[in-house]
């Protein structure tokens, strides 16, 4: 099962959704503000992606952190932030169910897509 997550008034998350939409593609959104989200699954996004990719630097939750958090962030130091405020995660975060991705362009939905049987 695909699972989209971000947080539903994100404009970038509402494109993604649209896009998916529009191209018949059936998923899960998942809400990270709702719904939670848990250390395994960070964990493992960390691990996949690595924390500059997963932590979204231009976001004004990373701009809220302690200059001092900012400078010494890594993998473990992510996590904990991530559980703290998850709204640090780039989004959205596509997981295919084999691989993820995070942020969106359609060039990018469409490649990922048309490249995989899902």
């Amino acid at each position: 099962m695909i699972t989209l997550y971000g947080i539903s008034n994100c404009d970038t998350v509402k494109k993604a959704r649209n896009w998916l939409d529009q191209h018949g593609i059936e998923y899960r959104f998942h809400d990270l503000r709702k719904d939670g989200i848990s250390a395994d699954t960070v964990s493992g996004w960390l691990a996949e992606l690595g924390w500059e990719t997963v932590v979204n630097k231009r976001s004004t939750s990373w701009k809220a952190l302690p200059a001092a958090e900012r400078e010494n962030m890594n993998t473990d130091t992510a996590l904990a932030a991530i559980l703290d405020q998850p709204t640090l995660v780039k989004r959205p975060l596509l997981d295919t169910g084999r691989e993820r991705h995070c942020g969106f362009s359609g060039s990018h939905y469409a490649t990922i897509f048309n490249s995989h049987t899902l």
